[in-house]
């Protein structure tokens, strides 16, 4: 693991830096990735620091990325924030630059990088990034980069709800209000669901799955999409809806992909559910986590196990 130090020296020695993040990066990824590179941009103005990956439509509101050439990797310093696998990053060019840095906070269950400071107690990436820059005589925290910070914890915390929510996650916020940070606006905008995506959130309710042990399932495939007029992004946004129930305790939504695979979000109140993501082509936090299933077939079976760990939780009384 490297300080926070040697990473800032790294930062200083490179004219070109390319920021990269997950795919379907939620408000942490894209927080954390432009607050960084807005900071290394204002720090050191005669930088090239360019944003790569693919932009999420409900999420442009927030950042866009930028077209990043095979050219421009050469002799570059790559930074990959909230990742925590390679095969997860948005643009497998990552590992084409000079030298790579991974900032996550994420199981450092795949570890690659030429240097990497992960920190799994962190709410956030958001919130490292937050400390990286705190740290440093040389970055700031301008009332812009705590602009997409903010956005970044609240997105990851569930707008401070959720229990990776700590001391040090309050006291990092509060200071972004300090320097008048507009937090109600980015809550609401957060906050905002379009009608099809209301009426999805209904249809969830109308078809959820829900075992005695407190497991849960619903399955988003192409014919709802289709009656609700919704893509792939909107159905995504409704993986918060079953944890309302108090009958819930963990919950999996799958969503049919273009190819026939759903992708499979996982979520709890308490029982473990990250280990049951890696068994299936994913992974994630010990309570939010994401996974691929090839067919309704692993859908089903990744409930069953989820209902095995969620009984076992219960009967240890943990």
């Amino acid at each position: 693991m490297n300080s926070f130090a040697e990473i800032i020296a790294t930062i200083k020695k490179y004219d070109r830096i390319i920021i990269l993040r997950h795919q379907n990066p939620d408000p942490d990824a894209l927080g954390s990735q432009t607050g960084l590179a807005t900071a290394i941009r204002q720090a050191f103005p005669q930088k090239k620091v360019l944003i790569g990956g693919n932009d999420t439509e409900g999420l442009k509101w927030l950042s866009s990325a930028q077209k990043v050439s095979d050219e421009d990797y050469q002799d570059a310093l790559v930074i990959v924030v909230d990742t925590a696998n390679q095969p997860r990053i948005d643009d497998q060019r990552f590992d084409d630059g000079a030298f790579l840095i991974k900032i996550d906070h994420h199981p450092n269950d795949d570890v690659f990088g030429d240097q990497l400071f992960v920190n799994t107690d962190a709410s956030s990436c958001s919130e490292i990034i937050a400390d990286l820059i705190d740290s440093s005589d040389d970055l700031q925290l301008t009332k812009e980069v705590a602009y997409y910070l903010y956005a970044g914890i609240v997105g990851d915390t569930g707008r401070f709800l959720y229990l990776s929510t700590t001391e040090h996650t309050m006291r990092v916020a509060g200071k972004f209000i300090a320097l008048g940070v507009d937090t109600a606006a980015i809550n609401n905008k957060m906050n905002e669901v379009s009608l099809k995506q209301a009426k999805l959130q209904g249809f969830i309710y109308d078809i959820l799955q829900i075992d005695k042990s407190g497991a849960a399932l619903a399955i988003i495939d192409h014919d709802l999409m289709n009656k609700l007029n919704l893509n792939q992004e909107e159905a995504n946004s409704v993986v918060s809806t079953p944890g309302r129930l108090k009958e819930i305790s963990a919950w999996v939504e799958a969503v049919q992909k273009d190819d026939g695979t759903f992708r499979m979000h996982l979520r709890s109140q308490g029982p473990i559910i990250n280990e049951l993501a890696k068994e299936h082509d994913g992974g994630g936090h010990p309570l939010a986590s994401g996974a691929t299933a090839k067919d309704l077939d692993e859908v089903k079976q990744m409930f069953e196990e989820l209902i095995k760990i969620v009984t076992d939780f219960n009967q240890k009384g943990e």
